[in-house]
């Protein structure tokens, strides 16, 4: 068993130097500023303003907790691992600490709301340290519908390759990454387990940021455990080298909230919301309309939602207001349906992949809609349910391809297929291939001369 030594009860003192001659500098060089540009007050009195708060903010982290007092910030998680005043600490500790920075701070931590008390109380149950809290803060914002530039999703910032083994689904028609609740208990544990194969909570961030594998290997060929000696030999990219010095400034200022004025928000309860599992598609939309609930409700407690729609055949735990259970487990129970969907009836020629570009929906899609559908042998008369994911207009069918002249020609270019040919030109895909004696399915070659209708 791993002994956590970073609990509530054994939290120490962090003493950062140097702070207040920084502060002092800045005032000077401000100050001088402001003498020279006396012709903008509302400039100065917002630098005056902002070396007040700076000021604060060295005064507080100079001094650090009195001994007298050590329970001074009850229920804000202290970080209690040890802050180098180095220069890119000392750098990320200056900009947040200014009136702007702790004004953000406070806007970033009020996004987490909603969904604050169930990660304290995961990384209670889960035996993590509470300064965990505040990864969400450098990784996202605390914004679920963030999306990096490489690709990494919601509060926590999952990439696709790094969600197997913690229960995180990705379809047609959800994300769950874009959960926090059930993303912050995949983050705790993959931090959890980082830290346990590392025993450094310094490399177990860091590889959270560049990864597991990239972390072990430079401990590996380094020889050191260190992770300022790490990024001092360059075995870090600048990311993960700036991730650390980021991650404990901040979470070093929001451990003193209540000091620098922070605010946090008030936390929903943990027991404000209740799950039915449902494997069927529901629309929340529906479902509030039933039950008097605000949608957007409903829309905030299941963010993972793409269409606002449950998954069908596949079991979704439908997060709802707590009050609302007994009346949406009934309604649930009713068999009543819950989504708005188009009926179409099969014409001669149609096929599932020209309903499916028409209506903005995939042919997985309309298959799970209409079990047993055969999409080869579609019987004409016979009627296909569509999820109504955006309004359009009446899907008016193909043309009857018996009139067609096919006296025009097209030449392919690339990422042509028949298929799509087919759909730009209203013809059936089988009619078009026969024209041109080619298979369904053939790869077209680029620059090729195809027979099509004549428009």
């Amino acid at each position: 068993m791993i002994i956590f030594p970073h609990r509530k009860n054994s939290r120490k003192k962090t003493l950062l130097t140097g702070r207040a001659t920084a502060v002092f500098c800045l005032l000077i060089c401000l100050n001088i500023t402001a003498c020279a540009s006396v012709e903008n007050p509302e400039k100065t009195t917002a630098e005056v303003e902002q070396i007040e708060e700076m000021g604060l903010a060295a005064e507080i982290f100079e001094e650090g907790e009195s001994a007298e007092n050590p329970e001074k910030n009850t229920g804000i998680p202290q970080l209690d691992i040890p802050v180098p005043d180095n220069k890119l600490v000392a750098r990320y500790r200056n900009q947040y600490s200014t009136a702007e920075g702790l004004k953000y701070l406070s806007s970033v931590m009020r996004r987490s709301v909603p969904y604050r008390n169930f990660i304290l109380e995961e990384i209670e149950r889960l035996g993590a340290p509470g300064f965990l809290l505040y990864v969400p803060v450098i990784e996202s914002g605390f914004s679920e519908r963030a999306v990096s530039r490489s690709g990494a999703v919601g509060i926590w910032q999952f990439m696709k390759n790094s969600i197997g083994g913690y229960g995180i689904r990705i379809n047609e028609w959800m994300d769950e990454r874009r959960d926090p609740w059930l993303s912050s208990t995949a983050a705790i544990r993959k931090l959890m387990q980082n830290y346990e194969y590392l025993q450094d909570w310094n490399l177990a961030l860091a590889a959270y940021n560049c990864g597991l594998g990239a972390v072990s290997r430079a401990v590996k060929k380094s020889g050191t455990s260190d992770y300022w000696k790490l990024c001092d030999k360059g075995y870090f990219k600048s990311e993960t080298v700036n991730y650390v010095p980021k991650f404990l400034a901040i979470a070093e200022i929001l451990s003193k909230s209540e000091e620098l004025g922070i605010d946090w928000g008030e936390a929903d309860q943990v027991s404000d919301y209740e799950t039915i599992s449902v494997s069927k598609a529901v629309d929340i939309n529906l479902l509030a309309k039933e039950t008097g609930e605000n949608p957007e409700v409903l829309r905030m407690l299941n963010p993972s939602l793409h269409y606002s729609i449950t998954p069908p055949g596949i079991k979704y735990a439908l997060r709802i207001p707590a009050s609302k259970k007994e009346e949406t487990q009934a309604l649930l129970d009713s068999g009543k349906m819950l989504i708005e969907y188009y009926v179409y009836k099969i014409r001669s020629g149609d096929t599932l992949y020209a309903l499916s570009r028409h209506y903005g929906v995939s042919v997985d899609m309309i298959e799970e809609y209409n079990p047993g559908i055969k999409p080869n042998t579609l019987k004409i008369g016979s009627n296909v349910l569509i999820p109504a994911l955006k309004e359009v207009q009446a899907y008016k069918g193909s043309r009857n391809d018996s009139s067609l002249d096919f006296t025009g020609t097209y030449i392919v270019k690339q990422g042509d297929t028949l298929w799509s040919i087919a759909l730009a030109y209203n013809t059936q895909v089988e009619t078009l291939a026969e024209k041109n004696n080619i298979e369904v399915n053939s790869v077209l070659k680029l620059g090729k001369l195809l027979k099509v209708p004549a428009l």
